[in-house]
């Protein structure tokens, strides 16, 4: 369990320098100055003194229909990903973690909690193409597309940098930050983030308090 406290200004910073262009080998981990951390602290979770707002974004899910994110997600533990579901590493793997550890919890913590997978390659990651992949992965799981600078717009107030897709060595990339965020149900704020290095052995260990509402 690897637990850091850093103020949202901190992580803002943070947040904005972690990208990884998915497949293309190229990841910028650069550390951003931290304002405050607990000493000695060793975990997965960031604990963030000050909760992100839930993006207002409103999108299209995989069954074509209209999917109002704060609405939906309203009053439940929610994690929220941006990637897309041609990423060889990176976004799969990401999205497995989550997945193993959810099977851990209770049946009703399960249903309860709402994974959220939105594209940051919305023109080849169309409705269709995210139900499939999600399918493989977690069938409840949410994926949403839409238009582009809706959605860099929306990732943007999490601190999540988006770039639009672009071609390298002859294929077409996405580099995006690779950050998760998870909602309290109680406050609908986000208060804890993930970096791609969190293990199925992190979320295991978190999930149980996110889905109440606690700091892990």
């Amino acid at each position: 369990m690897r637990t850091k406290k850093f103020t949202a200004a901190a992580l803002l910073a943070a947040a904005a320098l972690t990208l990884t262009a998915c497949g293309s080998g190229g990841t910028d981990n650069a550390p951003a100055t931290v304002v405050s951390e607990e000493p000695g602290a060793d975990r997965a979770a960031t604990v963030l003194d000050k909760p992100f707002e839930k993006p207002d974004l409103v999108l299209t899910d995989t069954t074509g229909k209209e999917y109002d994110l704060r609405a939906e997600t309203a009053g439940k533990p929610t994690l929220i990903y941006f990637g897309y579901t041609n990423c060889p590493d990176v976004c799969p793997l990401t999205m497995n973690n989550i997945a193993v550890a959810k099977k851990q919890l209770p049946q009703a913590e399960q249903d309860a909690l709402r994974i959220v997978f939105v594209t940051t390659d919305p023109e080849r990651d169309t409705a269709d193409a995210l139900g499939k992949w999600l399918k493989g992965i977690d069938p409840q799981a949410v994926g949403l597309t839409g238009d582009f600078a809706t959605i860099q717009a929306g990732a943007r107030t999490l601190g999540i940098t988006i770039e639009p897709p672009h071609e390298e060595k002859g294929k077409t990339v996405s580099t995006h930050g690779t950050q998760v965020i998870a909602f309290n149900p109680k406050t609908d704020g986000g208060y804890v983030l993930y970096g791609e290095d969190a293990t199925v052995d992190d979320y295991t260990a978190d999930l149980p308090a996110l889905v109440k509402g606690e700091k892990p």
